[in-house]
C-alpha cells in the first residue's frame, strides 16, 4: 500500500490477536511498528516475530488508562523509532452480562480501557501530528456501537463514544492533513470472543450460531481486520476521513 514504508506506527493492544496481526501487516509494508501493550511479554513476542521476519518493531509496556504511562511510552517510541505517523487505537476489554447485572466498578473499568484510554492516546499523539502537518488515526470500535449487542451495554456505549469522537476529530483535524477513521469488527476469533464463549452454557452451540448468522459462513480472523486497518492508514486512503467500516463477514450491513 502507498506511503507506509519507513513510517512509524503505534498499535495499542499490539500483543493480542487483532493487534498482533495488524502490527505484522504494517511491518510487511515496510513500516516501523511500536507494539504497545500492558502485557509487555505479549508485545515483545510480536516485536520479536516481526524482527525475525526482517521487519522493524519494538515493544513498549503501556497501560492506556494511565496518562503518565501513555506519555512515557509515546516519548520512548518516538526516541527509538521516530515521530508517530499512524496511531491505531486497538486495545480493548469487555465483559458479557445483562446491564442490570453489572456494577459500577465494572463500568469504570470498561470506560477507562475502551474510551478514556483512547482519549489519552489521541491527546498524546495528535499535537505532534499537527505540528508535522499530517497523520493517520484508525480507531477500532465494534458493530456493537452501530447496532447494539445484548450483554454488552457499557462496552457498546464506549465504542459508540469512540465513533463519535473519531468523527469529531476528523472534522477538527482535516485542515492539518490528519485523517481519523473507524474499523468495527464483527465476531472475530480472538481471546475476547473465547472469553465470551466460556461464559455461555453451551460454548460450542454459541460459536456455531455465530457462524450461521454470518453470511460468509465463518468467524472473522485477525488478519481479516489487519488489511482494512492498514489500508485506512495508508496513502491509498488519503481522501477518506470520518468513516466507519464494518468488517463482519456481512453480519451487519449498515448504510
Amino acid at each position: 500500500m502507498k506511503d507506509l514504508n519507513g513510517k512509524t506506527i503505534i498499535v495499542t493492544g499490539g500483543g493480542g490477536g487483532i493487534g498482533g496481526a495488524t502490527s505484522r501487516r504494517f511491518a510487511a509494508e515496510g513500516a516501523k511498528v511500536a507494539v504497545f501493550d500492558m502485557n509487555l511479554a505479549g508485545a515483545q513476542k510480536v516485536a520479536d516475530e516481526i524482527q525475525a521476519a526482517g521487519g522493524s518493531a519494538a515493544a513498549f509496556e503501556c497501560n492506556i488508562t494511565d496518562r503518565t504511562q501513555v506519555d512515557a511510552a509515546v516519548a520512548a517510541a518516538e526516541a527509538q523509532l521516530g515521530p508517530i505517523d499512524v496511531l491505531v487505537n486497538n486495545a480493548g476489554w469487555d465483559i458479557f452480562k445483562p446491564f442490570t447485572k453489572t456494577v459500577p466498578a465494572e463500568w469504570d473499568k470498561l470506560i477507562a480501557i475502551n474510551l478514556t484510554g483512547a482519549l489519552h492516546m489521541h491527546h498524546a499523539v495528535l499535537p505532534g501530528m499537527v505540528a508535522r502537518g499530517g497523520g493517520r488515526i484508525v480507531n477500532i470500535a465494534s458493530d456493537a456501537a452501530r447496532g447494539g449487542s445484548s450483554g454488552e451495554a457499557v462496552y457498546a456505549a464506549c465504542k459508540g463514544g469512540l465513533v463519535a469522537l473519531s468523527k469529531t476529530l476528523a472534522r477538527e483535524h482535516a485542515r492539518h492533513n490528519i485523517t481519523v477513521n473507524v474499523v468495527c469488527p464483527g465476531p472475530t476469533d480472538t481471546a475476547l470472543l473465547a472469553g465470551f464463549a466460556e461464559g455461555a452454557s453451551n460454548p460450542d452451540k454459541l460459536m456455531d450460531a455465530f457462524k450461521k448468522a454470518i453470511p460468509l459462513g465463518r468467524l472473522g480472523q485477525p488478519d481479516d481486520l489487519a488489511g482494512a486497518i492498514v489500508f485506512l492508514s495508508s496513502g491509498d486512503a488519503s481522501f477518506i476521513t470520518g468513516q466507519v467500516l464494518s468488517v463482519s463477514g456481512g453480519l451487519t450491513m449498515h448504510g
